[in-house]
Parts: structure tokens; C-alpha cells; sequence
């Protein structure tokens, strides 16, 4: 599978018909941006690392690569299941799958170990 299928990128950056299907990855939803702006397909807030998770982190660099493997057991549990199947089926069924954050970070994000993920089990 071409790693340009499953991509990411922030909710901020301009919606291109390039990004296929958009898909929001995110539990709360971004602040200041629309739900015209956003231009989606899904919202799939339960495939968010979970709270405590999210927390714990709290976007320290340092513990990225913890989270990681946290997130990716969260991912394997049967609570998101349903979800991570969707998105496996829209990697199928798609040219591109655009996976949108709204962290500032680019490279140290949920979004990021989630895409890691799908390209590994799709």
C-alpha cells in the first residue's frame, strides 16, 4: 500500500479534493473551526487516545514514544474495534484517507501513531 493513501494533516490547513475522504480523529471538536470549514466525511471521536491517556501524555515529547505503544494497545482493544475497522475499510474503498488533528505539533501527535498503525494492519 502507497504511503500516500493514509495521510495526515491539521484540521486548520485548507480543505484540498485532493485529501479524499477527511476524516476528523479527534475526541472534542477543534475550536474555531467550522463544521462548513472542515469540509468532513467522519467524525470518529472514540478512536481518540482515551482520556486518562490523553492526560498522562500531555504532548510531552519525552514520553512520546510510551504514549505510542499505549495508544496502539488502546487501538488493538476491542473497544475501538468498530471504529478502526471503518477506517480500514475507507483505506480500501478510497484513493486517499485524510486523517485530521487539531494538535500543533506535526510530528508528535495521536494522529501520527493512528496512521503508523492503519498502514501496518490494512
Amino acid at each position: 500500500m502507497s504511503n500516500r493513501k493514509i495521510v495526515i494533516k491539521r484540521i486548520y490547513d485548507d480543505a484540498h479534493d485532493s485529501d479524499g475522504q477527511r476524516v476528523l480523529v479527534d475526541r472534542m471538536w477543534p475550536r474555531g473551526v467550522s463544521k462548513e470549514r472542515a469540509e468532513l466525511n467522519h467524525w470518529l471521536k472514540d478512536i481518540a487516545p482515551s482520556p486518562g491517556l490523553r492526560t498522562w501524555w500531555d504532548h510531552d515529547p519525552q514520553r512520546f514514544q510510551e504514549f505510542a505503544d499505549r495508544y496502539e494497545q488502546e487501538l488493538s482493544d476491542e473497544d475501538h474495534t468498530e471504529q478502526v475497522d471503518e477506517l480500514i475499510e475507507m483505506v480500501h474503498d478510497h484513493a486517499r484517507v485524510t486523517l485530521l488533528y487539531a494538535a500543533k505539533d506535526e510530528s508528535v501527535n495521536h494522529a501520527r501513531v493512528l496512521q503508523d498503525y492503519l498502514r501496518r494492519h490494512s
